[in-house]
């Protein structure tokens, strides 16, 4: 429960508050299950502040310092976080629905198992975020850094990812069903067994990123850079891959039924064992790739 000491001088203002704290830097303050339902917050000095089990419900905390904040089972549906500081700041199980966070920093925040639907993280600042198994759909990342944020089972179907950095994040298993990630920065993340099903990576950079068992059914991969990509056992039946590069990718047991690879470069590829039926090869770059047991468009099988 709230310090009633510390939810009167919160109420009294910013100024007697910063003051307070200014003459008390030690003092964590308690302002856990606080209704501050709609709370005018711009600026607050709130960093490793309590505030578990808070209504925050459409409260304005632009550009507040949260650093460090226990915001564990907070309801902030629709707060406006906009530039917000919320470096290692403790969200578990918290309530951020159409939440903005536009340009916040979430850096090493713990969102473990939030509600982010819809939320606005448009040029947020997440990296080494902990977002397993987080309800993501519909929110939007447009220019944010996820950079080795772990995504683990976090549901990120619909979701707006344009030119989203997903650098060395692990999103093993999660889904990314019809997510709009044009441009999109990958580089060597952890996909493996993720859901991408009608995905959009038109032009996105995958080099290195683990694919391994994925399901990237009719996903768009056009013109993406899928170079020494793992896309081991992966599902790209009926996959956009025309003018990809797939250079030295593995590919061995993949299933590319039906999948579009006109102009697409798979030079020095591993296709052992990978499935081409009903693939037009014209126009491919198969030099020096592996076609070991491949199933070809005739239906024939390479030696």
């Amino acid at each position: 429960m709230a310090d009633i000491q510390h939810l009167r001088l919160l109420q009294q203002g910013a100024v007697s508050w910063v003051e307070w704290r200014s003459h008390h830097p030690l003092i964590e303050p308690d302002l856990s299950t606080a209704d501050l339902t709609g709370a005018n917050l711009r600026g607050a000095a709130l960093s490793h502040t309590n505030l578990r089990k808070a209504e925050l419900c459409e409260a304005k905390l632009i550009s507040a310092q949260l650093t460090g904040a226990m915001l564990n089972q907070a309801n902030l549906y629709k707060a406006q976080l906009i530039d917000a500081i919320l470096q290692q700041a403790e969200l578990v199980d918290a309530c951020l629905i159409a939440a903005d966070l536009r340009g916040a920093d979430l850096s090493q925040a713990n969102l473990i198992g939030a509600d982010l639907k819809g939320a606005n993280f448009d040029r947020a600042d997440l990296a080494r975020t902990n977002l397993i198994g987080t309800e993501l759909r519909g929110a939007t990342f447009r220019e944010a850094d996820l950079s080795q944020a772990d995504l683990r089972h976090a549901h990120l179907s619909q979701t707006i990812l344009l030119k989203a950095n997903f650098s060395h994040a692990n999103l093993g298993s999660a889904t990314l069903f019809e997510a709009e990630a044009i441009e999109a920065h990958f580089y060597q993340a952890n996909l493996q067994k993720a859901n991408l099903m009608q995905i959009h990576l038109t032009s996105a950079y995958l080099f290195g990123a683990n694919l391994r068992e994925a399901n990237l059914t009719r996903g768009d991969f056009g013109w993406t850079n899928l170079s020494k990509a793992d896309l081991t056992n992966a599902n790209l039946t009926g996959a956009n891959l025309r003018g990809a590069t797939l250079t030295g990718a593995n590919l061995t047991g993949a299933n590319l039924t039906g999948a579009c690879l006109r102009g697409a470069n798979l030079s020095r590829a591993n296709l052992t064992c990978a499935n081409l039926s009903e693939v037009n090869l014209k126009e491919v770059n198969l030099s020096r790739a592996i076609l070991k047991g491949t199933i070809m468009p005739d239906g024939s099988v390479q030696p």
